[in-house]
């Protein structure tokens, strides 16, 4: 899909876009950022935009499954703040070293080929299942289990050989 052509699209799709993340999320602010990063993401997809038989319909999934995902990470994030309430200080000290261990974990999942990195983000960030990150990465399900297999492994052994 051209560029002109991505934007006249994205332009028109914009504020169902809205409306839909806004009634999921109940709050404009984050539904404005779910809808940008609903953008990029068909944006880097933009040369496979004309397999689908509709864009709308494509962009609402990647809008619930954004949508879903930060409801998730909300209520984890209060049930966590809620837990720190009551915890003592090491259980403080052992939720710091996971969330370094987390960081440590994002940056070695950036230094995997582009593939990897993005099959692994769509099944474990994103949440979604290897039938659709087959049909979006235009493969199938075998080579994303793959794919996922070879992208655990190293981040795996790049782990341990950090410990």
């Amino acid at each position: 899909m051209e560029t002109r052509q991505f934007e006249i699209e994205a332009k028109c799709m914009r504020p169902m876009l809205l409306g839909l993340a806004t009634r999921y999320t109940g709050n404009v602010d984050e539904a404005e950022d779910i809808v940008q990063e609903t953008m990029l993401k068909l944006w880097f997809m933009r040369n496979r935009l004309e397999e689908y038989r509709s864009i709308e319909a494509l962009a609402s999934v990647i809008v619930k499954h954004l949508c879903f995902n930060s409801l998730r990470d909300r209520k984890e994030m209060e049930h966590n703040l809620s837990d720190l309430t009551v915890a003592d200080e090491t259980t403080i000290e052992q939720r710091m070293m996971e969330k370094e261990d987390e960081e440590e974990i994002l940056h070695w999942v950036d230094t995997l080929p582009d593939l990897q990195q993005a099959v692994l983000r769509m099944k474990h960030i994103e949440g979604l299942e290897v039938e659709e990150i087959a049909r979006i990465t235009d493969s199938n399900a075998v080579a994303v289990r793959a794919n996922l297999s070879r992208a655990r492994r190293k981040i795996r052994e790049q782990f341990i050989k950090s410990r």
